[in-house]
């Protein structure tokens, strides 16, 4: 049976249905289209300008993509699997629209470098939108730590309790989390924001394009200069692989806290009904299933940067079939990023914060003996000498059932002399927290500082 497919001249026969199905790629990369339509379109735009084809050659493909574009706009643009993927689909979709002048459009450009420009493309308006929202999410941060800089919560090393810490401190280590994320992906841009179009198959073209007019027509900044490295360069969406699964360990760290915090055992935060689910069986139950979700789904964004690494790994010069697995985890990855990023700053927003469960479990521990074990050492004490005396007093403590602020100030004074009444004033946890105002503490003084550059970076002044 003889081969009907764009590329069938030099084979016999055809594929089986089942071998067709297994080689097609249409069932996934369907999601370029708009991308691979505004590269035809910048393409064929230079073939008219270069003079490679005639006005009117070029005016009619032109109109036909138009055409296309608006079909898929509407909706109404329907795919075949026998086409394979979305560049010959389009090309068969612009032959049944405007005839055989449609041919003309690949001249001078191969599915290599077309699919390589679709997906610099795709996933330059995707760290655009990325962006986007984590900027919002920075952005809850910041108003809520606004809310709670004298928000006393108790700081965890360990997960036992370390020492006073405000509450703002905390979400603002968050906030720089997620600001170094945004910095990744603005440096991943730089990479994706180059165009291969016109590196051809791998080793460029004899026809006298004007690669610069097209890059500039779709709206990239530069283009690649070596066209086997075009067409075969997969670096920015491995970039992009790796900056999301930082992205989602730091959306799992504070998964993790939330769903402690909104804990019986914690009490130190309500999440909204909203961002929370039910059990079948336990009517009082309220579960923080989005947080555990987002948690959950690094496993998969982890998943898909190994997949393409090892797709990668040893792959020689230049395209070869298996670049058609970097797609799936990429678009995956995109999707469960910005839902993430989404639910993430919902669940924020809308949280409830118990203050008064916060500061009162500052005060049935042991996060002040660093006080007073700093307060002996101003008074001159060694501080190794001052620790001591302080882990014993807390064992001491520990075994009699109370706290270092319950001490009656003579037994203080039998422990040192240098220990004053203003003990029990320091000894606070508003207190222990106001006064760590050293650069980048958790002091309140400090906070404000840093809320005020936050707002800055964040352009909300």
């Amino acid at each position: 049976m003889a081969n009907h497919k764009l590329w069938g001249g030099r084979f016999e026969a055809s594929l089986e249905d089942w071998v067709e199905e297994f080689g097609a790629s249409i069932g996934f990369d369907y999601r370029l289209a708009p991308y691979d339509l505004q590269g035809s379109l910048a393409h064929v735009k230079m073939l008219g300008q270069t003079g490679i084809l005639t006005q009117e050659e070029a005016k009619a493909i032109e109109e036909g993509l138009g055409t296309l574009l608006a079909r898929y706009q509407a909706g109404t643009l329907a795919f075949d699997v026998g086409n394979e993927d979305i560049h010959m689909n389009i090309e068969s979709l612009l032959t049944q629209e405007i005839g055989s002048v449609a041919g003309k459009l690949h001249t001078a450009r191969s599915r290599n470098d077309q699919v390589a420009t679709d997906m610099h493309l795709y996933l330059k308006d995707q760290l655009q939108q990325i962006g986007q929202k984590l900027w919002h999410l920075r952005q809850v941060l910041v108003t809520i730590a606004e809310e709670h800089v004298e928000t006393i919560m108790p700081g965890y090393t360990h997960l036992q309790h370390a020492q006073p810490i405000s509450l703002a401190h905390h979400l603002l280590a968050y906030y720089q989390m997620f600001t170094r994320d945004s910095q990744r992906f603005a440096f991943n841009m730089e990479h994706t924001d180059l165009s291969p179009l016109g590196a051809a198959a791998l080793a460029g073209t004899t026809f006298p394009i004007d690669r610069e007019l097209t890059a500039n027509l779709m709206g990239f900044k530069g283009v690649y200069h070596n066209s086997l490295d075009a067409v075969s360069d997969r670096d920015f969406i491995l970039e992009f692989l790796s900056n999301c699964s930082i992205l989602i360990m730091h959306l799992s760290r504070l998964c993790e806290e939330l769903i402690h915090w909104c804990s019986y055992e914690y009490g130190f935060v309500s999440l909204s009904d909203t961002f929370s689910t039910g059990s079948s069986i336990m009517p009082q139950k309220k579960n923080p299933d989005m947080a555990e979700l987002i948690r959950g789904k690094s496993g998969r964004i982890y998943g898909h940067l190994m997949g393409l690494l090892t797709i990668m790994k040893s792959l020689p010069l230049a395209y070869n079939k298996d670049l058609q697995e970097d797609k799936e985890g990429m678009f995956d990855t995109v999707d469960t990023i910005k839902k993430s990023l989404d639910i993430m700053a919902g669940m924020l927003s809308t949280m409830t914060v118990h203050s008064d469960r916060m500061l009162a479990s500052t005060q049935g521990d042991f996060s002040n003996a660093t006080e007073l074990a700093d307060y002996l050492a101003k008074k001159g004490l060694p501080f190794r000498e001052a620790h001591e005396i302080v882990g014993k007093l807390v064992l001491e403590c520990s075994k009699s059932g109370f706290y270092l602020q319950d001490i009656p100030f003579s037994r203080y004074q039998k422990l040192s002399p240098l220990i004053e009444e203003d003990i029990y004033q320091v000894l606070q946890s508003h207190t222990a927290v106001q006064k760590r105002n050293s650069l980048g503490g958790t002091g309140f003084e400090q906070i404000s500082l840093e809320l005020e550059r936050a707002k800055q970076d964040l352009g909300t002044l």
